[in-house]
């Protein structure tokens, strides 16, 4: 647990003053206002220049400050009854809350916040003119769709927490937020939906959550590595989006979507195995193409994990099971190749994961350039120079394309890491190493859980009315139920309204 040690302001405001300058070491971007409001009231306003929206701050609360009336109404009142009457009737403002304590007052000054002091009495008032910069809603990055919503979270909470309300207009949707980072203090939020989500999944979301005791939460990244089940594991068990459709689905079949301040990329708990093989445009078409493209996924997925591993095995160990013609195309192409097809395999996958790399870091503007040297220059001028065969630019090729076809990068990257130990479990014991290692790995995902929700489901354990919407996608009219292995509180989103009543 986080235990926070609360220190009450002082009734001073010279000593109050005096403190900040101290704590924020004279930063030149903390503004302090004094004003005095008739002959006896003396107040001050701080603020840090460039998180407050200065123009309502004049606009509004000066200009409320600077009334005719203002110093008779304040005459003759003690400092707290002053607070009391700023905050009631004086002050234009619609977010107005009293502060104590001076970790909250710092905590709320820098999060945007006006803190106004009034000499005399430990409570400050708390303005919220929250104004800094924000990028503006975008289309998604990440997890881009041909039919369905355009736009994208961003890096500002309240603009996301907007967006996925736009989404369910529901009063059962809950919003809970948290700070999280000794230093950071970085506001972390909670949104599911509390007729259908399980009571336990989102007690033991919060305990997680809790747990965490770190300086800084920048990135989600940060998050998911910390309430993760287990970390040894290449496989994601919680799902990451920057779609807001893809996370309200979500949170309609009962699970618990977690926002980070500062990252468009929205925490989705739990999740299984097959929820990265589904895209948010899966939905929006016809049933009959979404499956298919799933089943193209799922290809894609085997072919990234398993296809070097599958051509080294049967060039090395397996010859026979290669058809004649094709075994002479394959041994006049690596006549003069000085490298074992294991050698060749490796060579060929880690130039392209570095070419890969090379893609994502440098700037766009000459990324077009970069792929195309990298993958016709140096892939043609390679098999000239006969340190590489065709064929193995041709199945490179075919698992670099199938890596992209996977929606989810987490997964992705996932194939991309295990395809080298298969790489070498081939090169060493041929097409047994690659069943064994594929063995394993299904051993691996089945001992998987994500929040206590077995990782495989609904294939093991098996749940034929889940099979409806994991491999295959059903048209809407037979999805009548939610996932059962989320363990929601209302299994039906479609039918008789008797069925819908909650089953707590």
């Amino acid at each position: 647990m986080r235990e926070k040690h609360e220190e009450a302001l002082s009734s001073r405001l010279d000593d109050n003053h005096q403190q900040l300058r101290e704590l924020l070491g004279s930063s030149t971007d903390l503004v302090s206002k004094e004003l005095l409001l008739g002959e006896k009231t003396r107040i001050f306003i701080f603020y840090i220049d460039g998180l407050v929206d200065t123009g309502l701050l004049h606009n509004s609360i000066l200009y409320s400050l600077q009334g005719n009336r203002v110093p008779d109404m304040l005459e003759g009142l003690n400092p707290d009854k002053t607070v009391e009457l700023l905050r009631q009737r004086i002050l234009m403002a619609g977010d107005l809350t009293v502060v104590n304590q001076r970790d909250q007052f710092v905590h709320d000054l820098m999060s945007g916040s006006v803190m106004l002091m009034v000499d005399g009495t430990a409570n400050a008032l708390r303005i919220g003119l929250p104004g800094w910069e924000d990028r503006a809603v975008s289309e998604p990055s990440s997890q881009t769709v041909v039919r369905g919503p355009m736009e994208g979270f961003t890096e500002n909470l309240r603009t996301n927490t907007a967006l996925l309300r736009r989404k369910i207009k529901d009063s059962h949707l809950w919003l809970e937020t948290l700070q999280i980072g000794r230093v950071t203090q970085t506001s972390v939020s909670l949104m599911y939906l509390n007729n259908i989500a399980n009571d336990e999944l989102v007690q033991e979301v919060k305990r997680r959550l809790d747990k965490i005791d770190t300086d800084s939460i920048l990135e989600s990244g940060y998050i998911e590595e910390f309430i993760q089940d287990t970390a040894k594991t290449p496989f994601p068990t919680v799902y990451n989006s920057d779609r807001p459709d893809t996370i309200a689905a979500g949170i309609l079949e009962g699970k618990v979507a977690i926002l980070i301040d500062g990252t468009p990329f929205v925490l989705l708990a739990p999740t299984t195995f097959v929820s990265f093989f589904q895209s948010a445009e899966d939905y929006y078409q016809r049933a009959d193409i979404s499956t298919l493209l799933r089943f193209i996924r799922f290809l894609a997925f085997f072919l990234t994990l398993l296809a070097p591993a599958f051509y080294v095995a049967i060039t090395t160990y397996h010859q026979e099971m290669i058809p004649t013609n094709l075994v002479i195309s394959l041994a006049a192409q690596r006549e003069n190749v000085p490298f074992p097809a294991f050698i060749e395999a490796l060579l060929m996958e880690l130039t392209y994961e570095i070419l890969r790399e090379a893609g994502v870091r440098i700037p766009k503007n000459i990324g077009q350039a970069i792929s195309i040297v990298g993958t016709l220059v140096i892939g043609q001028a390679a098999v000239a120079a006969g340190f590489i065969s065709a064929a193995m630019v041709i199945i490179v090729s075919i698992t670099a394309i199938s890596s992209f076809v996977i929606p989810e990068a987490g997964m992705s990257i996932a194939a991309r890491i295990i395809r080298f130990a298969l790489i070498g479990l081939a090169g060493f014991i041929g097409l047994y190493g690659v069943l064994c290692g594929v063995f394993v790995i299904v051993l691996h995902l089945a001992s998987l859980r994500s929040f206590g929700i077995p990782y495989m489901s609904p294939l093991g354990p098996y749940r034929a009315a889940d099979i409806k919407d994991s491999i295959f996608r059903f048209p809407w009219p037979y999805l009548r139920t939610r996932p059962k292995e989320n363990l929601t509180k209302n299994f039906y989103r479609q039918g008789p309204a008797g069925q819908r009543k909650d089953k707590s």
